[in-house]
């Protein structure tokens, strides 16, 4: 015996599907706002102010930055425009997921042959380091580096 289609079971349908469609879309937005502040920098207008010179001095260092996960170790290779090991008067990072904040991390590098290495946990998946050094003239030098942890 097949039942009939009524109004108030097409009624009933259509609120079951969008009450599931508005309960997950505020679930994700929930969970949007609540991991990721959203903000690389606090106040963007006074960043801009030096940003230009900044990056002129940045470039004329010629530095590149290299990040490498493995073992548990994450090592950071910062070389010149020559390919030696830039000289790095102090350096500082933070590490994390690029869309949460809660596995924000400070690694305690060392420094040995070249390169600066870190013990730490990381789990497989895309990564970040804002990496920031100054050279022993005073220039500054900030870049953002991605990389992807392998499980």
């Amino acid at each position: 015996m097949t039942s009939q289609l009524t109004g108030p079971k097409v009624l009933a349908i259509v609120v079951t599907a969008f009450g599931i469609i508005i309960a997950v879309n505020l679930v994700m937005a929930w969970k949007a706002v609540s991991t990721f502040p959203g903000l690389e920098v606090a106040n963007s207008y006074v960043s801009s102010q030096t940003f230009d010179a900044e990056r002129k001095a940045q470039i004329a260092l010629g530095w590149t930055a290299t990040p490498a996960y493995e073992d548990g170790v994450l090592t950071l290779t910062v070389r010149d425009a020559e390919g030696y090991p830039a000289q790095i008067a102090s350096m500082s990072a933070l590490v994390g997921r690029t869309t949460n904040v809660s596995q924000d991390v400070t690694p305690d590098f060392t420094y040995a042959n070249g390169t600066y290495t870190a013990p730490l946990h990381l789990d497989k998946g895309a990564w970040l380091m804002h990496f920031e050094a100054h050279a022993v003239d005073g220039t500054l030098f900030r870049q953002r580096l991605d990389f992807h942890v392998r499980g």
